[in-house]
């Protein structure tokens, strides 16, 4: 697949690497903002192959793409053990160590993605003798939702 394959490319990383060494007239401090794009640096070994001038530093990052991959992790067992785990659509995607929510739940999890908290409430009430648990992390945009349920 063209578009995977062309990213794997060492030659192409090795000319990248090198015009970046070339075009630094100084140290540079560079902050990512997304918890994501730290998540690629490291698994890919990104940070280790940048040449030494340039410091890369860990910023604060959305709540969801920051979470550790042990809360990820724990999230998936609860769901492959039975729990009826509910989310919001975008944590369903933050891979964990071993997979995501997202491959939990095509594996037959029952992993259930959720626009409001309420309906986290509803699903239990519906279902009394299955634990529901909701999964989310506290951010401006969510934390009043939550708060209300």
């Amino acid at each position: 697949m063209k578009l995977l394959t062309e990213y794997r490319d060492p030659e192409l990383v090795r000319t990248i690497l090198a015009r970046i060494s070339q075009r630094l007239t100084r140290p540079w401090r560079i902050m990512e903002v997304c918890g994501g794009q730290t998540h690629n640096l490291v698994k890919y070994g990104i940070l280790s192959l940048l040449p030494k001038a340039i410091q890369l530093i860990h910023g604060p990052g959305c709540p969801v793409c920051v979470t550790s991959l042990r809360r990820i992790d724990q999230a998936v067992e609860l769901a492959e053990r039975g729990v009826i785990l509910c989310s919001y659509g975008d944590m369903l995607r933050v891979p964990g160590s071993r997979k995501s929510l997202l491959e939990a739940k095509a594996g037959g999890a029952d992993v259930r993605m959720l626009y409001s908290p309420l309906e986290a409430v509803r699903i239990a009430r519906e279902n009394p003798g299955r634990e529901v648990v909701f999964f989310a992390v506290g951010f401006e945009t969510t934390a009043p939702a939550n708060g209300l349920a």
